[in-house]
């Protein structure tokens, strides 16, 4: 007769299974005094409830409310700031995202929802996470409501995560900003980018990594920073700016320039029977931008369709409101310039000429 052992017992359990619900609860416990910051008068209720909760009753003074809505996430910019151990600005790039998209139909933003998704919680880092999106809702105007962290191990690493967000905003119909409204003749306004913003970092990162084999601590004299310092460059949020701007001139369109570049970006909010026409001359892109092409000897054509240039929002005035409308940005702190016009075409922005030394 054979001796055979019987076999010890298993207990599964979630803790086990690498999910951490009691560093969850603490990381709730530490963003609390940060969500509570970006807040609106509307917002009913506090942090920890299912779902956040808005009151729309102060939508009745609207004759025709439009709600709009956008989610986006800051792509492998996340990468950056795992590998510097820095997660406080992340979180602000991911509100600039979401609201600059919002208020390029001159919807008011109102509120943001986030997510995350992490290998493992560490409340400390999840709450500067949360740190980061609270101050961008602020810079924004608009309310945090509500967000979740996920523990995905096994999926991620323990290092690893990502974040994505919504938001909802609201536009008077009348006031419903896009194609429709552009005429020949219009001015197009460039707003100056903060950097790379949250797009084309994969390129980026190919570049200075793979290609050129530079670290995040090198000290770059052209940028008068680290590497990583400019990589971490926050994302400008425009959305206040672009309202005011809105009420206080004749705009008729905003682009937020994103993956995809200045003219692609620029094109979606031209009718099919126009042009814009933008000059280079007119202004000189940051040098970090020069070095990804320089570096990774980076087409033109390639730079201009994966990055924004130094360009991250672009206003469609009147004629008569351009010098108005750089007016209003100069008063908010808004570098921004004449970037071209609008004339006959086929509903594409080209661009022209050489960016000055």
């Amino acid at each position: 007769m054979s001796d055979q052992s019987t076999p010890t017992p298993r207990t599964a359990s979630y803790a086990a299974a690498g999910v951490d619900i009691e560093a969850g609860d603490r990381a709730v416990e530490l963003m609390k005094q940060w969500v509570g910051k970006a807040t609106r008068p509307e917002v009913v209720g506090g942090l920890g409830g299912f779902a956040g909760l808005f009151d729309v009753s102060a939508l009745k003074r609207y004759e025709r409310p439009l709600l709009a809505t956008a989610t986006d996430g800051v792509g492998t910019k996340v990468a950056i700031a795992q590998a510097m151990d820095k997660h406080d600005t992340i979180g602000h790039d991911l509100v600039g995202m979401v609201v600059d998209d919002l208020v390029v139909c001159g919807a008011e933003p109102l509120f943001m929802t986030d997510y995350i998704a992490t290998g493992k919680v560490f409340p400390e880092r999840v709450a500067a996470i949360v740190k980061g999106i609270a101050e961008g809702c602020v810079l924004a105007g608009c309310a945090l409501v509500g967000g979740e962290t996920a523990e995905h191990p096994g999926l991620l690493d323990p290092n690893e995560y990502d974040v994505a967000g919504a938001g909802t905003g609201v536009v008077e119909a009348d006031g419903l900003l896009g194609a429709e409204r552009v005429r020949e003749g219009d001015v197009v306004i460039a707003m100056a980018a903060s950097g790379l913003h949250s797009n084309g970092y994969s390129l980026a990162r190919h570049v200075f990594f793979a290609v050129a084999g530079w670290n995040l601590d090198r000290d770059v004299p052209e940028l008068g920073r680290t590497l990583g310092e400019e990589l971490l460059e926050p994302t400008r949020i425009y959305s206040l700016d672009c309202l005011d701007l809105a009420r206080r001139t004749d705009v008729h369109a905003y682009s937020h320039v994103t993956g995809g570049g200045l003219e692609a970006n620029l094109a979606r909010v031209l009718p099919a029977h126009l042009d814009a026409r933008l000059d280079r001359s007119t202004w000189t892109p940051a040098p970090i931008f020069g070095l990804v092409g320089e570096l990774g000897e980076v087409p033109r054509a390639e730079l201009e369709k994966t990055l924004n240039m130094g360009v991250g929002m672009v206003a469609v005035v009147a004629p008569d409101a351009a010098d108005a409308a750089l007016a209003v940005l100069a008063e908010r702190g808004v570098p921004a310039w004449i970037l071209g016009d609008v004339v006959t075409g086929s509903g594409r922005a080209v661009l022209s000429g050489d960016h000055r030394a």
